[in-house]
């Protein structure tokens, strides 16, 4: 297992981000623990949709964000570390997606739980 991680821990761009990302997923879960007996039972968490109900969701749906930003995480791990031998950039994008989405997930419920509190 250690010979599959070994580029990811070679390249420090990758490590870093990589980590960086996951600490923005822990701090993302730890923001809505905090807050989450103080949200109301309906929250806008799906502000792609229509106007109207469609766009609340159960409290628990605030954790919705969180979860796919670390399946998004965890698939663009394999996949740099599999395209690393022939594509360097290919797994540097991959990372940086992956710190900007769990940065931009961080924002979205900052944002979501400060206008509903």
């Amino acid at each position: 297992m250690r010979k599959y991680f070994r580029n990811l821990k070679e390249d420090k761009l990758l490590l870093r981000l990589f980590i960086g990302s996951f600490l923005l997923i822990i701090i993302t879960i730890v923001y809505i623990a905090v807050f989450y007996t103080k949200l109301p039972p309906l929250l806008p968490v799906f502000n792609q949709l229509a106007w109207g109900e469609t766009r609340l969701g159960e409290t628990w749906a605030i954790f919705i964000p969180s979860i796919v930003v670390l399946a998004i995480l965890i698939i663009n791990i394999f996949i740099s570390n599999f395209s690393y031998s022939f594509s360097p950039l290919l797994s540097r994008l991959l990372a940086i997606t992956s710190f900007i989405s769990a940065l931009l997930t961080l924002l979205f419920v900052i944002r979501t739980v400060t206008v509903i509190i």
